[in-house]
């Protein structure tokens, strides 16, 4: 079973891959293993998502999470 930080570095790849649906794929399916996610999660989805142009999503993901967005969040939604 993975972890959270299995999860992170999952998501990371993807980030780096540019694999988007992957990416939304296994961060909706860290409830499947009992994992709540965790800013670092958000952020990596965040990232990923602005990255791939997808400024709308990733804007919804921040205004949906049960967190304040920390700067770094802010930064790569702001630089994407």
């Amino acid at each position: 079973e993975p972890d959270e930080v299995t999860m992170l570095a999952v998501l990371s790849a993807c980030n780096h891959g540019g694999l988007v649906e992957e990416g939304r794929r296994w961060f909706h399916r860290m409830e499947e293993f009992g994992l709540i996610a965790k800013i670092e999660h958000y952020g990596c989805m965040v990232d990923l998502l602005g990255r791939a142009g997808q400024l709308e999503e990733a804007e919804d993901l921040i205004t949906s999470m049960p967190f304040e967005p920390n700067g770094i969040i802010l930064s790569s939604f702001l630089s994407a």
